[in-house]
């Protein structure tokens, strides 16, 4: 018998996260590819923090083949809470024949905590809806986006059954209902998308006056002959069109609430007496109406609205709308603008989590890990995964990617990483880059907010025992545009001190964690604290690193 010989495949929850009170269940799949039988023993450690609260332990003895023990654990009622789970395999004498780390969290709603995923393809009788959702849990999504499942913009509901869509393709009610029933089983919320002010043109010419238009006096439209833009302001005949249709929604389905769209432009407009508006205001009026309608006929429903090109973000963020979330275009094209968006959304939201929807082919495998370290360290969240191993790489989600198998492993790395320590810098903590990233020295490296590349990127959250400073590694790249395909790896830093300058009280541990690598747990790391100076030396940073200061008092 050897070591190798005995592996995890894997930690599996039936939930993507478990509600204050429930019973936190999960199964571990040990594989033995020996002949001869072995006793073992599988201990479960969950974490909170850097605290260890409870050590499950099972012993049995393994044959060849895949055993799956199952385990429960009942956690205290208190959420939003994050927690680590390290599972190890070990012979009667202690020797650890194989180890896994993961996390699982505690949430009050979806919205605590956003894992907001895709489905865009609903065809009759679709055949492989249980391995999407294998493919979905996976990736610990919470929450599924419903993307183009209606029969028309101004009429989502239809008798036919299949449908087409207005691009033809052939949509079933049926499959919806299906995977709607899914996503439940699994404690995913479902959202349907609408477009907030989409119409064809047949309804168009049948309420002309009800669109949005040009000075010149012809309609904005989406494409040549596609869509119109009606008008949205609240007392509008297309809003009370649309809030009815919302209705049919939340009455005829078992959708979990509405996902609001809009595109962008135009951002003033005329309605068919030539009255000039802005839509800012408007679309904010509309979201809060929105959430009236989803309150009353969904009272645990969620209403989110896509705030295109961060615009009108400074209306819309304080909204009616239970996250932000922000499909990020020009001018937004470098990492750091990444970072700035979700800081300045909580900002102006009074501190709603925040999704980006930022889309980039797979292919490019090092903006997607940069892209994920820096939303994440920001306590943002990425729309990005979807279908079975799909990736969002373009605004219309039906053209969705393929993961390689190693980026999608790395990327469930980052959102077990992110769902593990979310209490140190996810969307519960404080922003602090401003007050540190001036104080954070790397000899021999820079950290300066002026650059936009060949430099570690600084991120700093804090909680009220914690400051988490995420490093994110750009050395040795030739762009920090996080649109444009980066062929180059970061260099890897090996070995480096680090300094904290004006620290201003005790602290009591240092700690160091990677999502890079398959074991991220809080590894303590020797420190000084002299006249306000506090060193250290982290061991190696690849793409993402987490220092994690634990101050005395």
């Amino acid at each position: 018998m050897t070591q190798s010989a005995v592996t995890i495949d894997g930690v599996e929850f039936p939930r993507a996260f478990f509600r204050p009170g429930e019973p936190v269940v999960w199964s571990v799949r040990v594989r033995n590819e020996a002949m001869d039988a072995l006793p073992v023993s599988v201990k479960a450690r969950v974490v909170f923090m850097a605290q260890p609260l409870v050590e499950l332990q099972r012993t049995l003895t393994l044959s060849m083949g895949i055993k799956s023990l199952e385990f429960v654990w009942h956690p205290t009622p208190e959420a939003p809470r994050g927690y680590g789970l390290d599972v190890t395999v070990s012979t009667s004498d202690g020797r650890t024949l194989a180890a896994h780390s993961t996390a699982f969290d505690v949430l009050e709603h979806w919205t605590q905590m956003p894992r907001y995923g895709f489905l865009s393809d609903f065809q009759p009788n679709r055949p492989n809806i249980e391995a999407v959702f294998r493919s979905i849990q996976t990736y610990r999504l919470n929450a599924l986006q419903f993307y183009d499942w209606m029969y028309r913009h101004e009429q989502f509901l239809t008798e036919q059954e299949p449908y087409q869509d207005p691009l033809g393709r052939t949509l079933s009610r049926r499959t919806v209902d299906t995977m709607i029933t899914a996503a439940h089983a699994r404690g995913i919320a479902a959202m349907p998308y609408t477009a907030i002010y989409a119409a064809s043109m047949a309804f168009y010419h049948q309420h002309v006056d009800w669109a949005l238009y040009r000075s010149n006096g012809q309609p904005y439209l989406l494409g040549e002959n596609f869509l119109v833009y009606m008008d949205p302001r609240p007392s509008s005949p297309w809003s009370q069109h649309l809030l009815a249709q919302f209705d049919e929604i939340l009455t005829q389905t078992d959708f979990d609430g509405i996902h609001l769209d809009q595109y962008g432009d135009p951002k003033d407009a005329y309605d068919v007496q030539g009255n000039h508006f802005n839509l800012a205001e408007p679309l904010a009026a509309l979201i809060n109406l929105t959430r009236e309608h989803v309150r009353r006929l969904r009272p645990e429903g969620a209403v989110v609205f896509n705030a295109v090109g961060n615009w009108p973000i400074e209306t819309v963020a304080a909204a009616g709308q239970d996250i932000v979330y922000i499909e990020v275009w020009p001018p937004y094209t470098s990492f750091q603008d990444l970072h700035h968006l979700i800081v300045q959304a909580q900002h102006l939201s009074g501190g709603k989590a925040v999704v980006l929807a930022a889309y980039i082919d797979p292919r490019y495998e090092v903006n997607a890990r940069l892209m994920d370290a820096i939303i994440l360290a920001s306590g943002g969240s990425h729309i990005e995964f979807g279908e079975e191993e799909g990736y969002l790489a373009d605004p219309y989600f039906p053209n969705y990617k393929t993961l390689s198998p190693s980026l999608g492993e790395t990327l469930r790395r980052y959102q077990e990483f992110a769902i593990r320590y979310q209490n140190f810098f996810g969307p519960t903590t404080r922003e602090a880059t401003t007050d540190y990233a001036p104080r954070i020295i790397l000899p021999g490296l820079e950290t300066s907010p002026s650059l936009q590349w060949n430099k570690v990127y600084p991120l700093v959250r804090e909680s009220d025992s914690f400051t988490a400073i995420n490093l994110i590694n750009l050395v040795g790249l030739s762009t920090g545009e996080w649109n444009q395909p980066i062929t180059q790896i970061p260099t890897t830093i090996i070995g480096q001190p680090v300094v904290l300058e004006k620290v201003p009280r005790a602290v009591r541990q240092v700690w160091w964690a990677s999502p890079d690598f398959p074991n991220f747990v809080l590894s303590p790391l020797p420190f000084t604290l002299a006249e306000g100076e506090l060193r250290f030396q982290i061991p190696a940073l690849h793409y993402w690193g987490l220092i994690l200061i634990e101050w005395s008092q």
